[in-house]
């Protein structure tokens, strides 16, 4: 992981867009700074998009997809999207417009597997000694998550037991700096955000990912970190560095939301230079 200031001013000047995690990325101590709200204003004013991608529930997002200056937060890494733009324009200002929710899985898949996953947390609460479900769990569509390090402490023994009984149940499970998400389906952050940009500008991510950065704090944000070339950790990922098999090419200075902000300035400084 490299300085943020080795960013070489020649790959900031095409940037069109930035993907970013929420919890210590954005966040510090739970709540949205100053800073990294201010951050993510300038972003939008300069005409760059902005994708909040997160484990959090839809229901937990629904309040800052309103109000955040953002094109859509894309919720339990990547199979929910909430947005206020309409196809191909720009975002709504009016925080009464009507939120769409969109999703990746057909409205039977999502009722099957929410019951099949509701079985799978009743177990890991039966079978693992001090797990519990998160406090943001009513807001849940098509996850679940238990709490390691938000409300609840759990020893990386106990988190390393729920993710292989989430495995062993045929569910993927990543581990964020707060919670232990698990899911069934093919789905992840990385697909969410190539589905996002597919449903809200009908382009190809992939096509265009030398000029997307993405933002993160965590394990969970590693496949994010291997497919772009413009991946940036704020600095309290180096609590998670030894685990850390795809880091970030670039780390912030600052941690949680002062990190962002400082992101958001390294490329505004140079967003259009030659």
């Amino acid at each position: 992981m490299q300085p943020l200031t080795l960013w070489p001013r020649q790959d900031r000047r095409d940037i069109v867009g930035v993907f970013t995690d929420i919890d210590d990325t954005l966040t510090t101590d739970g709540a949205i700074t100053p800073d990294a709200l201010r951050a993510l204003a300038d972003l939008q004013s300069a005409g760059l998009h902005v994708i909040p991608i997160t484990g959090r529930p839809v229901g937990w997002s629904e309040p800052f997809a309103r109000t955040w200056p953002v094109d859509a937060i894309v919720a339990e890494n990547g199979s929910v999207a909430l947005t206020l733009r309409k196809k191909g324009l720009k975002p709504m200002s009016d925080v009464h417009s009507a939120l769409s929710k969109l999703y990746q899985q057909d409205a039977a898949t999502r009722a099957t597997n929410f019951a099949r996953m509701q079985q799978v947390a009743q177990r890991m609460l039966r079978e693992i000694p001090g797990a519990m479900l998160t406090q943001d769990s009513a807001g849940r569509e098509t996850d679940i998550a238990i709490d390691h390090s938000e409300f609840a402490q759990l020893s990386p023994v106990q988190i390393a037991q729920v993710v292989a009984l989430m495995q062993r149940e045929g569910m993927t499970a990543t581990v964020s700096s707060i919670h232990i998400n698990g899911w069934f389906g093919e789905h992840n952050k990385l697909a969410g955000a190539r589905w996002i940009v597919r449903e809200l500008f009908q382009r190809d991510l992939d096509a265009e990912i030398e000029r997307w950065v993405y933002v993160g704090d965590s394990t969970n944000d590693q496949i994010m970190f291997e497919h772009f070339p413009h991946s940036v950790g704020v600095a309290n990922i180096r609590r998670f560095e030894a685990d850390l098999v795809h880091p970030p090419r670039y780390v912030t200075q600052g941690e949680r939301g002062a990190g962002f902000a400082e992101l958001a300035r390294a490329i505004l400084e140079h967003a259009g230079s030659t």
